[in-house]
């Protein structure tokens, strides 16, 4: 069953966050009562773990009032990106998404970084690349979160890539920037605990309108 909401593109200057554990209810109503706004929780690679957000999770976060959106896990550090695994990878993400619950248009995240220095610019960009044509088939909108060490240059996210949405890690350098576009979402380094949980498994965020007029779009009810 799909989950009841509205696809809505993301009001630019709200505060969100991103976390790798599930969020309860309590705590879903402390992270709201904190003012934050939006949450964005993972799906696997190639299944799902009890960490993942599930239907039920988002049924708590829908509730509460959050905006929501999933991004995928990334691999460990100095992980070799190929088209291959970009199509697996693409796949169970709209896989994944699909079964929790998500309506089409809703964006869902890649995660890009830590990729290995063996890794050439074409593998990285075949990876990308799949990745968003499996997402984007799947009638999601294909978003790239930008880590350290992606791999690519901003001129090649923005120039080389399908990409048109991207979120900027807390320590993605400058480099990295996809100008003219830039960021529709960024990555805050988290202030305290809230609802229990620390800044070790959730960070802040925060909306923007990108230089080309894009926002993210994430389900609300």
């Amino acid at each position: 069953m799909p989950l009841a909401g509205n696809v809505t593109p993301a009001p630019a200057g709200l505060r969100g966050f991103d976390a790798n554990t599930p969020i309860s209810a309590a705590a879903a109503k402390a992270f709201w009562d904190a003012g934050y706004r939006f949450a964005l929780r993972y799906v696997g690679r190639t299944q799902m773990a009890s960490r993942d957000l599930t239907t039920a999770e988002a049924e708590i976060l829908l509730n509460q009032g959050f905006g929501l959106m999933p991004v995928q896990h990334v691999l460990n550090p100095g992980w070799q990106p190929t088209t291959a695994l970009g199509q697996q990878y693409g796949a169970n993400a709209a896989k994944f998404s699909q079964q929790i619950g998500f309506p089409p248009g809703v964006t869902v995240w890649c995660d890009l970084e830590s990729v290995s220095n063996d890794a050439s610019s074409a593998d990285v960009i075949g990876y990308c690349n799949a990745w968003y044509t499996a997402v984007a088939d799947a009638g999601y909108v294909p978003g790239l979160y930008v880590g350290y060490e992606p791999g690519l240059t901003g001129k090649q996210l923005y120039g080389s890539l399908k990409f048109s949405s991207y979120w900027a890690a807390y320590n993605v350098d400058g480099v990295s920037n996809p100008k003219p576009r830039s960021w529709q979402l960024v990555q805050l380094v988290g202030s305290g605990t809230i609802g229990g949980l620390s800044t070790e498994v959730y960070d802040a965020d925060e909306t923007r309108t990108d230089g080309k007029g894009g926002t993210a779009v994430w389900l609300q009810r």
